[in-house]
């Protein structure tokens, strides 16, 4: 990818009013040349529309009059887009000013490259750099149980995952995707299926261009922060609509995805860990009980998507089933220096 080439950010808020204000400082601080930056806000009522207003010169916003979910509000921005790449970001993110140049450096190789992602550090609640730092994500990967997990997740930053490689997928915090990617892998007209309304969205993403032949690629020298919410073992303290999306999409992410070798391969540990969430559901986590609901009702329209993607599958099982293990797999990637460009690292860190 040449770095002139246009690069769209696409943000979707709702009751960010917390941290969208540094958010978009540091976007709209990045060295990258060729930006533009496009915010949905899904009818939030903390504040935030008020702070976009301050934002409306330089990013084209729109307002939404309800949530419309985080899938959804994604897909409007990509439309409205017009970049030859997309990188999606949560409001809660703040990039290094390199991290847009670094990534377009690494995804200028190999054209089967669809989605790059950067390493992305922790945040606190107050979006603050703790001086301990941890790894928020370096990538996505996925176990037998078929739960994705973030490659990394918590562990102390002692400069380690610093070579490049192949990694399953990446957490649409910040992940940048090329146009000819999402046009190839979306089904009717939707890149995040707007069923799963919000959670599991950026796992569905990978799985599907994993199948559909797509890459993605890990730099280690794309640097961002992230706070996140959603952590294993952390389900009490999140709202119950969360978790509910959360049992629903672990389903719908298998009717649309999953390849019989790969269901062979797995069965015990995924059967396994489907009683468990039977379990709670039944017993600690009713609320969620909605969720086969839902499935219920959309068994037809959730088989019709796994009719689509499995009729363009290029891909064999055995490459798709090397992917799933309880450790992180990963794979040999050519070495791609920083960005000429580049913009030093924490004491750069945008809105610091």
């Amino acid at each position: 990818m040449a770095l002139n080439e246009l690069v769209s950010v696409t943000v979707v808020t709702f009751n960010s009013g917390r941290f969208i204000k540094r958010c978009l400082e540091s976007i709209l601080a990045q060295d990258y040349p060729a930006l533009e930056v496009i915010v949905i806000d899904n009818a939030s009522t903390d504040g935030t529309a008020d702070i976009l207003e301050q934002f409306e010169s330089r990013c084209q916003i729109v307002y939404n009059e309800e949530n419309n979910g985080f899938c959804a509000a994604q897909n409007q921005a990509i439309r409205l887009s017009s970049g030859d790449w997309v990188l999606t970001l949560n409001p809660d993110v703040l990039l290094n000013k390199d991290f847009v140049s670094n990534l377009a450096a690494a995804g200028q190789g190999e054209k089967r490259v669809g989605t790059v992602c950067g390493k992305l550090l922790t945040l606190t609640a107050n979006f603050d750099i703790p001086d301990e730092q941890r790894l928020d994500s370096t990538g996505i990967f996925f176990n037998p149980m078929l739960r994705h997990l973030d490659r990394g997740s918590l562990e102390i930053e002692r400069g380690h995952y610093t070579t490049p490689e192949y990694v399953f997928g990446a957490t649409a915090a910040a992940a940048l995707y090329r146009r000819r990617m999402i046009e190839d892998i979306e089904i009717d007209g939707e890149f995040f299926d707007e069923d799963f309304f919000v959670y599991r969205e950026d796992a569905d993403v990978a799985w599907r261009a994993q199948l559909l032949g797509w890459k993605c690629l890990y730099t280690p020298h794309a640097v961002g922060y992230h706070v996140r919410s959603v952590l294993p073992g952390k389900r009490r303290a999140l709202p119950a609509e969360i978790n509910m999306h959360s049992v629903k999409n672990r389903f719908l992410m298998r009717i649309k995805n999953i390849t019989p070798g790969v269901y062979r391969r797995n069965l015990v540990s995924i059967t396994l860990r489907d009683l468990v969430v039977f379990a709670c559901c039944l017993t600690r986590e009713t609320s969620s009980l909605k969720a086969f609901v839902f499935l219920a009702r959309n068994l037809g329209r959730g088989w019709e998507k796994r009719r689509k993607v499995m009729e363009r599958v290029r891909v064999t099982d055995e490459y798709m089933a090397a992917w799933f293990a309880y450790q992180p797999v990963s794979f040999p990637a050519p070495k791609v220096g920083k960005a000429s460009n580049r913009a030093g690292t924490r004491a750069r860190t945008a809105g610091r």
